[in-house]
């Protein structure tokens, strides 16, 4: 028998798409499920859009209303009085409280939250990891009122030696100077927000280090490196942008934290020097303390306060992403 003669049943080749049907597939899908599920995905965005639209819509009309009656200056007057005839009120001390408390938390919480992260994914054993982290997943469950409890009735207290030695090393630089006062001021309500925030970013930092690509802490191994030298030269690149994701998360709470600060700080409409005075406020506590018992002039005051804060949240968000964007090459998805 001649094999050169010999035929073969072989499948007719497969064909290939054309470019048009690639174009259309990349495009949409095609599948009826694939469609439904587009469809979904896209209606909630727009959806999401539509409300953050509708939010700032009711925002702005509330505050122009009140902003139109003010007899002082919205953005510099350092009083709230939204019972007279015309009212004065201003969000100067606010701004300032809210800005100085949440960079107070970032400055202590974000080292720390990195700290952790590192030890349970890098450093701890298996069986000291695991429970730590639990304990961790748990305080990010806390209500805020129980760290407002556990603050005013625990934290306030035991901060006398903390002022006392910052104003015996550090009050010639007046940020910390302490005329003695209770110990309910913006450092103290940095302090309880960092504890506040830190089970977030810990978390969320955590799950990040834990997708470093095996093979990178590998590669660095079989070169030589050392175990920190492998933490900086492979986990701490890839995960710069989760971490920073983490701390915006964090940031966002402290921004918008009521109940514990309304507990802790004692609010006066003045500007202090040192951090360790009473005094001062921050936009969700002025809120949160004032809308009960204020009339409808005063809560239009209030939701023009809200506004400001809504805008300062969206210029933190549009910042990270900026930064992020800027980092493409240390993203888990380019890693």
């Amino acid at each position: 028998m001649d094999i050169s003669t010999q035929t073969t049943d072989a499948p007719p080749p497969t064909p290939q798409p054309t470019v048009t049907e690639q174009k259309r597939n990349a495009r949409g899908a095609t599948r009826p499920g694939d469609r439904v599920f587009l469809g979904l995905s896209r209606g909630s965005g727009i959806l999401l859009l539509v409300i953050m639209a509708a939010i700032a819509v009711f925002l702005t009309y509330r505050a122009s209303l009140a902003i139109s009656k003010d007899h002082g200056n919205f953005l510099t007057t350092f009083e709230w009085n939204t019972n007279l005839n015309p009212p004065v009120f201003g969000i100067a001390v606010l701004a300032f409280g809210t800005v100085v408390s949440s960079i107070i938390a970032m400055a202590l919480a974000v080292p720390v939250a990195v700290a952790i992260a590192l030890f349970l994914t890098h450093y701890a054993p298996r069986r000291l990891s695991g429970p730590v982290a639990y304990v961790v997943d748990l305080l990010a469950a806390v209500p805020s009122i129980v760290y407002g409890l556990w603050g005013a009735l625990v934290l306030v207290p035991h901060m006398n030696g903390l002022f006392g030695w910052l104003d015996h090393y550090f009050g010639w630089t007046g940020i910390f100077d302490w005329q003695g006062g209770a110990p309910r001021s913006m450092l103290t309500v940095g302090i309880l927000l960092a504890i506040m925030i830190l089970p977030i970013i810990t978390n969320v930092t955590r799950e990040v280090f834990r997708q470093v690509p095996r093979m990178h802490e590998e590669a660095a191994l079989a070169l030589g490196a050392t175990r920190w030298e492998v933490v900086r030269m492979s986990v701490l690149p890839f995960g710069r942008s989760g971490v920073i994701s983490a701390s915006m998360l964090g940031l966002g709470r402290a921004l918008g934290e009521t109940m514990a600060v309304a507990t802790v700080l004692s609010p006066t409409f003045d500007i202090q020097a040192s951090l360790l005075d009473p005094g001062g406020g921050t936009f969700a506590q002025n809120i949160a303390s004032k809308f009960g018992e204020a009339t409808e002039q005063g809560r239009d005051a209030l939701i023009a306060s809200g506004l400001v804060l809504f805008v300062i949240t969206l210029l933190v968000n549009g910042a990270a992403r900026a930064i992020i964007a800027r980092r493409k090459e240390y993203s888990g998805a380019n890693a």
